[in-house]
């Protein structure tokens, strides 16, 4: 196996022209160095992103009484970067195949100075809430790099070797959310709340390390292409929506909690700005934490029997939080919410897990075997992912939306924990009834792994 080929120009940018990590040898010698850069400097560009993505949740820390918008506004603003960083993650995720991993790190990269800088002049009393808005919606351009990033590290890394990468990459970037707050926090310990231009300035030069990491140290791979055909064939896949609204209900609560929990803290429990950020980044920071966690469970024990599981305890902690808003219980709320995280992180882990294996068992059960069944996992699974973590990501829009009205309603949070009691408990349901329920003739339950190649639906 030659090393890979790279010609320093073509279509602008470093292309290496042959590349197949399967090659045990070309791994060995070549290709597991240059992987491992490429991963180190995608960790880099896309925790950044999540970090811009989540930015309003700390911006409307610093927004007084003086900025002149109540709660329910907070909430739409940060709704607002919520829907765009969902939307964009459907083309960020061609993007890889149509113009290369390390091109489109450096544009998304460089992107991400947009609405930081925009920000940078308008956080300020007197900026009107339309303007406000247009600069919250540029900030969901962070929330596309992370399904261009695992694209692209998709690519680099063998089928044995794809967990960990992508756990490492996907956590990595979840965990520019506690950052950003820690952000925040020290400036408004330091600062005061009134200097939110801080933040944004730290992040401005953050970002062009990023994009310049990435233009001297990453790869393109020319092997990569769009496969139009198994991106048809995943939306016509009933299985692709069913993940999507379970992952829903793990990165869209992530998502959506770590947007609104410090807002929540200051608009139901009364909490100075200061008292808020000191809290509102550990919630984010273990479930990012705990998400390869979730994955290695899932390993063990199915990620289908993992999720189950998980969606019964995020109830459980959902109802601990109803319970603590119902009795204004600050010490009652901060256990169940944390709680809540940890488990949105596990669960973040064991649905990315479930997918292959869905994909996979479908191939057997067309009559393909070995070799050419892995392959039909792989393909469709790819095709997937890049969906279901956008509809996923909308889960995120819909809590902040549901805590908006909520607030404007009855100005506490409550009837938004019971909403998503209720939620969970049908992603509870769904779980069961499709991956985990036996019929009544069917043979014993089969897990999914690379070893038994008997694969079914009822575990995986």
């Amino acid at each position: 196996m030659t090393a890979p080929t790279t010609t320093a120009l073509r279509k602008g940018g470093r292309w290496i022209e042959q590349w197949d990590p399967e090659d045990e040898t070309f791994w060995r010698e070549t290709g597991e160095r240059t992987a491992r850069r490429n991963l180190i400097f995608s960790v880099l560009s896309e925790h950044i992103g999540f970090s811009i993505w989540t930015l309003w949740s700390v911006m409307v820390l610093f927004m007084g009484p003086q900025y002149g918008i109540d709660p329910a506004g907070k909430f739409f603003l940060i709704a607002t970067a919520t829907l765009v960083g969902a939307v964009v993650r459907v083309p960020y995720t061609f993007a890889v195949a149509r113009f290369g991993g390390r091109n489109w790190t450096v544009f998304s990269a460089l992107m991400l100075l947009v609405p930081t800088v925009a920000a940078l002049f308008v956080m300020k009393p007197g900026t009107s809430y339309t303007t406000f808005m247009v600069v919250a919606a540029l900030t969901g351009v962070g929330g596309g790099n992370f399904a261009s990033s695992m694209t692209n590290i998709n690519s680099f890394f063998p089928l044995r070797k794809k967990g960990w990468a992508l756990g490492l990459n996907a956590g990595g970037g979840n965990i520019g959310v506690p950052v950003v707050q820690l952000v925040g926090l020290l400036v408004i310990g330091t600062a005061g709340a009134t200097h939110p231009r801080i933040v944004l300035a730290a992040y401005i030069p953050l970002i062009v390390v990023a994009a310049t990491c990435a233009l001297l140290w990453m790869d393109n791979l020319a092997p990569v292409r769009n496969d139009t055909g198994a991106a048809k064939e995943a939306v016509r896949d009933g299985h692709t929506w069913i993940m999507s609204f379970l992952y829903i209900g793990t990165f869209g609560s992530f998502i959506g909690y770590s947007f609104a929990f410090g807002l929540v803290l200051q608009t139901q429990f009364g909490r100075t700005p200061l008292q808020a950020a000191s809290l509102t980044f550990i919630g984010p920071l273990l479930g990012s934490l705990i998400r390869p966690v979730g994955g290695s469970l899932a390993d063990r024990f199915g990620g289908a029997r993992i999720t189950l599981w998980n969606f019964a305890a995020m109830a459980g902690a959902t109802a601990v939080v109803v319970y603590a808003s119902v009795e204004k219980s600050l010490a009652v709320f901060l256990i169940g919410f944390i709680a809540l995280f940890v488990l949105t992180g596990l669960g973040n882990g064991s649905t990315y897990k479930m997918i292959p294996g869905i994909f996979q068992a479908k191939a057997l059960a067309k009559g393909m075997e070995g070799e050419a069944a892995a392959a039909y996992g792989r393909r469709l699974s790819g095709a997937s992912m890049g969906l279901i973590g956008a509809v996923g990501a909308l889960g995120g829009l819909g809590i902040n939306l549901v805590f908006r009205q909520a607030f404007l309603t009855s100005g506490t949070g409550t009837a938004a924990f019971v909403t998503f009691l209720a939620f969970y408990g049908v992603c509870f349901a769904l779980t069961w009834a499709v991956y985990l329920r036996r019929p009544a003739a069917a043979p014993a339950r089969t897990e999914i792994t690379e070893a038994k190649p008997q694969l079914s639906y009822a575990e995986v």
